[in-house]
């Protein structure tokens, strides 16, 4: 058996990017909440499409230093300053998102926020990856 589990119950329908749950054994890693800007703290885009890859962008960046690839990620929580743009643009989000993920769909969960502390972001993600043991 993989050292990753997608927990899909029976008789549920299956949803489309992300997944209901996941297990997983090896070396936990985690984020803090990342967001849309490069490495110098700058927002090349307030596009939220273009912050989401940006974002998922770094978290791979920070995971990269742990040994861990997009495939380890097991859960993903968004911040987003606007649920009615997230959903309008979800087609271009999708895109980002597969752009940097692939097709690797983890435990997700996505909540709308006020605001983020800093006012050029428009997401912010926290990630959780489980690296595999090597024995």
């Amino acid at each position: 058996m993989s050292f990753l589990q997608i927990l899909q119950p029976p008789g549920w329908q299956r949803p489309r990017g992300f997944s209901n749950g996941v297990s997983a054994k090896g070396t936990l890693v985690f984020t803090g909440g990342q967001i849309g800007w490069d490495s110098q703290c700058r927002f090349a885009s307030l596009d939220l499409a273009e912050q989401v890859r940006q974002t998922l962008s770094n978290i791979l960046a920070i995971l990269a230093v742990a040994g861990a690839e997009p495939e380890h990620v097991v859960r993903l929580t968004w911040y987003i300053t606007d649920k009615r743009e997230y959903l309008a643009r979800s087609k271009e989000i999708g895109t980002a998102y597969r752009a940097v993920m692939g097709n690797h769909y983890p435990a997700m969960a996505v909540v709308q926020v006020a605001e983020l502390v800093e006012d050029a972001a428009r997401v912010e993600i926290e990630a959780t990856a489980v690296i595999p043991d090597t024995d």
